[in-house]
C-alpha cells in the first residue's frame, strides 16, 4: 500500500525542493491530505497548547459530556447511533475577528498560547497556499485573494476531545465528511489515533505523529482548482481508551468571497465540459450546514441551480 504522504518542509529550501513540490502535488491530486514536519512552528509551543487544552476539557468541559452522555443513555443502546458525534468541542474565531476574549472559562495562558500558536498556523496556511499555486501554475497570491472576500479570509479553530467511548462500534467520533471550506490544518494528538481518510474505497489511519501538522484541503479548493485537487471524505473513530485531542484551524474564504473555478484552471482543461459552479461563499456555508454529512457532489449541483444570483463583479483585490 502506498504510504501517508509526509512532507519535510526543510526540505523546500535546498535540493530536495523539486521533490517536495511533487509529493505536495500528488498529495493534493490524490489523497487530499498530507503532513508535514519541520514546519517551524516551535514544538515548545505546540507542547504547551497541547496540555492547556486538556488541562482546559479536564476543568471545564469533562463533566459536561458526562452528562450529555448520560442523557442519552449510550449504556443502554443497543444498534448505531447516527446523529450524534462523540466530541466535546468549542470554537474560537480568529480572522476577521477574534472571539478569544468572550470564551467563558479560557485562562490567560490559554488565551495567549492559543493566540500565538493560531498566529503562526495563519502564515503557514498562507504559505501553503502559494506552494498549490506554484504546483497548478497559478500566479503567487492567487488563492489568497480568491479568498479574500472584502473583509479578508475567514480563520477559526475548532477544540475537540474525543473522550473514550465505551462502545466504539456503535458511534463514530465524527460521522464522514467532506470539509466545507478552504485549507485545513490540524494538530491532533500523537497518541491516540483515530483519524481516518477515504481512499479508493477504503477507510486508511492518518497516522498520529509528535508535533506534525495534518492538513487536507476543503470543498472550495475543489471548486477553484476545477477538480484537479478533490476535498476528501473523512471520519473519526471513537477509541476505548485515551482522550484524543484535536485542534482543526479553518483557513477559509471570507464570507461574501465569490467562489469560482480559476480560469487559467479551466482553459487548460478545455476538453473537459465539466465546469464547477460560481457562487458566494456564506451560501454554500448555509447549504453545508444541513447536508455536512452527506456526498458533496449534490451540493456542487445545487450551487450550480442558485448561480444567476450571483452578482460576477471584479474579484476584490489587496
Amino acid at each position: 500500500m502506498e504510504s501517508f504522504p509526509v512532507i519535510n518542509m526543510e526540505n523546500l529550501n535546498g535540493e530536495e525542493r523539486a521533490a517536495t513540490m511533487e509529493i505536495i502535488k500528488d498529495a493534493c491530486e490524490n489523497w487530499g491530505f498530507f503532513e508535514l514536519v519541520n514546519h517551524g512552528i516551535s514544538h515548545e509551543l505546540m507542547d504547551t497548547v497541547e496540555k492547556l487544552t486538556k488541562e482546559h476539557y479536564k476543568k471545564c468541559m469533562e463533566q459536561r459530556f458526562k452528562e450529555m452522555v448520560a442523557r442519552v443513555g449510550l449504556e443502554a443502546v443497543q444498534s448505531e447511533i447516527n446523529d450524534l458525534d462523540w466530541e466535546s468541542t468549542f470554537f474560537l474565531r480568529h480572522l476577521p475577528t477574534s472571539n478569544m476574549s468572550e470564551i467563558p472559562d479560557l485562562e490567560e495562558d490559554y488565551r495567549k498560547a492559543m493566540k500565538e500558536f493560531t498566529a503562526h498556523l495563519e502564515k503557514l496556511a498562507e504559505l501553503l497556499l502559494d506552494l498549490l499555486c506554484e504546483n497548478l501554475g497559478l500566479e503567487k497570491g492567487y488563492l489568497k485573494k480568491a479568498f479574500y472576500g472584502s473583509q479578508g479570509p475567514s480563520f477559526g479553530t475548532k477544540v475537540s476531545n474525543y473522550p473514550p467511548c465505551p462502545q466504539p462500534e456503535l458511534i463514530k467520533g465524527l460521522r464522514a465528511h467532506t470539509d466545507a471550506g478552504g485549507i485545513i490544518l490540524l494538530f491532533q494528538d500523537d497518541k491516540v489515533s483515530g483519524l481516518q481518510l477515504l481512499k479508493d474505497g477504503q477507510w486508511i489511519d492518518v497516522p498520529p505523529m509528535r508535533h506534525s501538522i495534518v492538513i487536507n484541503l476543503g470543498d472550495q479548493l475543489e471548486v477553484i482548482t476545477n477538480g484537479k485537487y478533490k476535498s476528501v471524505m473523512h471520519r473519526v473513530i471513537a477509541q476505548t481508551d485515551g482522550n484524543r485531542m484535536s485542534l482543526a484551524s479553518f483557513y477559509n474564504p471570507g464570507s461574501d468571497a465569490v467562489i469560482y473555478p480559476a480560469p487559467a484552471l479551466v482553459e487548460k482543461e478545455k476538453e473537459k465540459s465539466e465546469v464547477y459552479p460560481k457562487f458566494v461563499f456564506e451560501d454554500y456555508m448555509k447549504l453545508y450546514a444541513g447536508l455536512k454529512f452527506q456526498a458533496k457532489e449534490p451540493r456542487f449541483e445545487a450551487m450550480k441551480a442558485m448561480e444567476p444570483t450571483v452578482n460576477l463583479g471584479p474579484i476584490a483585490t489587496v
